[in-house]
């Protein structure tokens, strides 16, 4: 019985812990969604303009995570569905702002890229290593931990479209990154849809 109670107040204190996590992810990713889309629009970078996007759809992640935190598995699922669905529409529409800036050819501003792209992974670090501990969980965990390190990963990728905008005068650099951020979006989606089928079946075959 003692081991039990020990076990439960772990659990409590976890997720406790884990709903504080996910409250400063989403005040973090929405104060840097309104800096990046305005230093996207500005720079005139679809990678910015895109990497604004992914924070402001994690904001909303984060807020469904914290909705349906302590709920059952097939809510969870469910989130998680819609989570996922929410990133594969990022990723398309990310291709698409990708084209729509080929045919336009403006160059975009690599000094504010390489800024703005800086402070980004800087949050994006933060609260990766804050989840870290939280990525093996269910579907709607998993969701919240990939979309974290996509962004990360996302950020590297600006960094390095600045430099190559920088060097080469050209956009190609900013499009290339714009859509394997694309890339890593819908597969991400992909994985956690997945993933919710499987507990989906899973609550199903044992009802």
């Amino acid at each position: 019985m003692g081991a039990h109670c020990c076990n439960h107040d772990q659990d409590v204190s976890r997720s406790r812990r884990y709903r504080k996590i996910l409250w400063l992810a989403l005040v973090v990713n929405f104060a840097m969604f309104a800096v990046e889309i305005g230093a996207g629009l500005r720079a005139g970078s679809v990678s910015l303009l895109a990497d604004s996007l992914d924070f402001l759809g994690d904001a909303g992640n984060y807020a469904i995570s914290l909705w349906v935190l302590g709920l059952g598995v097939v809510l969870r699922a469910r989130a998680a569905q819609f989570k996922a669905l929410s990133m594969l529409l990022f990723g398309l529409g990310v291709l698409a702002a990708a084209v729509w800036q080929l045919l336009q050819g403006e160059v975009p501003n690599a000094p504010t890229m390489g800024v703005v792209g800086s402070l980004a992974l800087l949050a994006n670090v933060g609260v990766a290593a804050l989840l870290y501990a939280y990525r093996e969980g269910d579907s709607n965990m998993r969701s919240v931990w990939l979309c974290t390190r996509n962004d990360a990963l996302g950020n590297l990728a600006v960094l390095l479209a600045a430099l190559g905008v920088f060097g080469t005068g050209s956009a190609w650099p900013d499009l290339l990154v714009a859509v394997i951020m694309a890339s890593l979006a819908i597969s991400a989606a992909i994985q956690v849809l997945r993933q919710a089928r499987g507990e989906l079946a899973e609550v199903a075959e044992h009802a």
